[in-house]
C-alpha cells in the first residue's frame, strides 16, 4: 500500500509518485478525496430498531443472544 498527503495550491496539480517494484505491471487504483469528505456528524442514538420474526414453527419466540453469537 502506498499513501501520501498533499495540499494543492491551485486547481491543476501534478502528482508524481514512485511505485514499489512489485506494483509494476499490475493494475493500481488512484483515489483522490478531501480528508474530511464523507465524514458524518455525531450518530443519533434516538433511533428505534426492531425486527419481526417471520416463522417460529408455532412456538413463542424467545431471543437467545448467546445462541445468536455462537460461531
Amino acid at each position: 500500500m502506498l499513501r501520501t498527503t498533499v495540499i494543492p495550491d491551485k486547481i491543476a496539480y501534478q502528482l508524481q509518485i514512485l511505485l514499489p517494484e512489485h506494483y509494476v505491471g499490475k493494475e493500481v487504483e488512484v483515489i483522490v478525496f478531501a480528508k474530511d469528505e464523507g465524514v458524518q456528524g455525531e450518530v443519533s442514538s434516538d433511533k428505534r430498531i426492531s425486527f419481526t420474526v417471520l416463522k417460529t414453527n408455532g412456538k413463542p419466540y424467545k431471543f437467545n443472544r448467546e445462541e445468536a453469537n455462537e460461531r
